[in-house]
């Protein structure tokens, strides 16, 4: 009886173990260099290359920084409580700002956009993939080429948008947080997670709410996904990098940097500023926060019990360099703060040493 129960329980120890064989096995793609656990997500291999290396250039610069606000301006373009009432109200994240970009690019929330839809246009017209799918796929590469970022989600099979997003579903910086938060909250995202969101700001810049100085950063370091955004918009604003009285936009404590008016609200208002307060100090949050709202972000609208989970095919960005720790740009320190969490003191940073800080605009490849 003992040799009998034996045997049974190699069985199923053996067809356990065939199992999971069969759920992590692999084919061979096309291209002879890669693999998949789904065939369908091989075709994505020489469109990520193509994206990174020609799109992005392998820099984490003006291209990676659109395609990645590309990914909020196409999904956020959607309503559940007006369509609940009948009413057409976007299809999320479906492509209608690059299928329909004469309309949407010109929707003043979008403007600026046109020039990352300009370059990604011929990409998805070279590759057979939905331009659904492409925009998501490239704002999640675009986290790839950036050091600090998390890494994020892919799922494969979205369906193109047939008309037009309405416009005034995207927010504004000029909007009140009050519209903002209800604004987020019909798309799913509580008032924290817009914070969680608008980490994506910390590799971010302006074209067009100052048309005069494009690719202004909103923080000193645009080229690296840190904590310096979260630190940075809780200093005292004192000038504006361009143009005085611009719709949008406050003043900011450094040169060259921008401070969007919803930025600067966000980080001092009673229901965030806590919440923004966290970050400035705690770089692993962004691993834990940041894809969670992503991934949600990049199916607004969408069925994803039709998607194929083609996640593998993003790489892992690179870490933060070793030597970049939070800190008080040259000039500043922690008297400059202005203490908006009622809860928990303002963090203690170090200064950098030398002249003030001027932050450069982003590069333009």
């Amino acid at each position: 009886m003992a040799f009998k129960a034996l045997l049974s329980i190699v069985s199923i120890v053996a067809a356990l173990q065939g199992a999971n064989a069969a759920l992590t096995r692999r084919v061979a793609c096309p291209d002879g260099k890669n693999t998949a656990t789904n065939a369908a997500c091989c075709a994505l291999f020489p469109i990520r290359d193509d994206i990174v290396t020609n799109l992005f250039h392998n820099q984490c610069a003006e291209e990676a920084h659109e395609s990645l606000r590309l990914t909020f301006h196409d999904a956020v373009a959607f309503s559940p409580s007006a369509a609940a009432r009948g009413q057409f109200a976007g299809g999320g994240a479906d492509g209608s700002i690059v299928l329909f970009s004469e309309t949407e690019t010109n929707f003043h929330a979008n403007l600026g956009t046109d020039e990352i839809v300009a370059l990604q246009k011929p990409m998805i017209a070279k590759h057979n993939i939905s331009a659904a799918d492409f925009i998501q796929f490239a704002g999640a590469l675009a986290l790839t080429v950036c050091p600090g970022a998390p890494r994020v989600d892919f799922l494969l099979g979205r369906k193109d948008a047939t008309r037009a997003a309405p416009d005034g579903l995207v927010p504004e910086p000029f909007d009140t947080i009050d519209d903002i938060l209800a604004r987020m909250l019909d798309v799913g995202f509580q008032d924290f997670e817009v914070v969680w969101l608008l980490s994506a700001h910390t590799i971010g810049a302006a074209d067009r709410v100052d048309p005069t100085i494009p690719r202004t950063p909103f923080d000193s370091t645009p080229g690296i996904f840190d904590t310096q955004f979260f630190i940075e918009t809780q200093l005292r604003g004192q000038t504006f990098p361009g143009q005085s009285g611009v719709h949008g936009e406050v003043t900011s404590p450094l040169r060259g940097e921008m401070r969007l008016q919803s930025d600067h609200l966000l980080a001092r208002d009673s229901r965030t500023a806590c919440e923004w307060q966290s970050f400035t100090n705690d770089q692993e949050k962004f691993e834990e926060t940041f894809p969670d709202v992503f991934n949600r972000l990049a199916v607004l609208g969408v069925d994803t019990n039709t998607l194929i989970d083609c996640s593998e095919v993003i790489p892992q960005p690179p870490p933060l360099p070793a030597s970049v720790r939070p800190h008080f740009p040259a000039g500043k320190t922690h008297a400059d703060i202005e203490q908006a969490c009622a809860e928990t003191p303002f963090p203690s940073f170090p200064t950098d040493p030398g002249p003030a800080t001027v932050v450069a605009p982003v590069p333009n490849l």
